[in-house]
């Protein structure tokens, strides 16, 4: 915080439209602290909470159109290489494409407030060929309610804030170990996790092997854990799979017949 201070006093303006900018494009820098700095500034009269929020908007619309472009062009592609990056890959864009179905395009009004969505959100309603113009329009009102309350936080909690800067400046070596080890400790185990279910030893079936199957008539039951979007998008299913979300499975699954063989596949 206190770097972030130090710059913004020299900067302004451009220290919040480059770390919003940065954020939204998908790098690990979190824009929300600069944010928080600068409407405390904006209240101290450093400059205009006005301007402060044009250039958190202006950048927040503007990669937020820039990715929406790439996923209208590249489709799924966009959407799982920013996927890679995520801690939690498998569930990436499954997770945000339920988000869209249950609210639709009002997805993007709080996208910006959970981790993750922000960015994966505007790529997937451009695959999913959402309209230009509507999703300028939800998208807006999402970047500026996101700048808003983030500036707005800054404003009100400037006491508090100043009392964490000088903190920070004092102890800043230790709270940087503190702060460094607890990510790097989170990001670890998350690792471990996932490579714990790599290196399971899972049934496996090859389409060639499911396709033998249902041609010889042995009891089999396919499930398609995609997302309704996402199969519509694609235009492709395995004849006579049932289409759930990976949480409801189990409930749907319990009347399955003794004997049937349980496919599951998700792209």
């Amino acid at each position: 915080m206190a770097e972030i201070v130090s710059i913004l006093e020299n900067h302004g303006y451009a220290t919040v439209f480059a770390a919003v900018f940065i954020e939204q494009m998908g790098a690990p820098v979190p824009a929300f602290p600069v944010l928080l700095a600068a409407g405390a500034f904006a209240d101290l009269g450093h400059y205009s909470f006005a301007g402060a929020l044009l250039a958190a908007f202006a950048a927040a619309v503007l990669t937020d159109w820039l990715w929406f472009e790439l996923g209208r062009r590249q489709g799924q592609k966009a959407l799982s290489f920013l996927c890679r990056f995520s801690l939690e890959p498998d569930s990436c864009v499954t997770q945000t494409t339920h988000s869209f179905e249950r609210h639709g395009p009002a997805t993007l009004i709080f996208a910006k407030f959970v981790p993750g969505l922000s960015t994966v959100a505007p790529p997937l309603a451009g695959s999913a060929r959402m309209p230009l113009g509507r999703f300028l329009l939800f998208d807006a009102a999402g970047a500026l309610l996101w700048s808003a309350a983030g500036l707005g936080a800054g404003v009100l909690f400037r006491n508090q804030l100043e009392r964490a800067t000088l903190l920070l400046a004092e102890f800043g070596g230790w709270m940087t170990v503190l702060l460094g080890g607890g990510l790097a400790t989170y990001v670890a185990i998350k690792f471990w996790l996932r490579r714990r279910v790599a290196l399971k030893d899972l049934a496996r079936i090859t389409p060639q092997e499911l396709r033998a199957q249902m041609e010889s008539g042995e009891p089999v039951t396919i499930v398609d854990l995609r997302s309704a979007i996402q199969v519509e998008r694609s235009g492709m299913k395995i004849p006579g799979a049932l289409v759930m979300h990976p949480a409801d499975a189990e409930l749907h699954l319990r009347g399955t017949p003794r004997g049937h063989h349980l496919v599951f596949y998700c792209t």
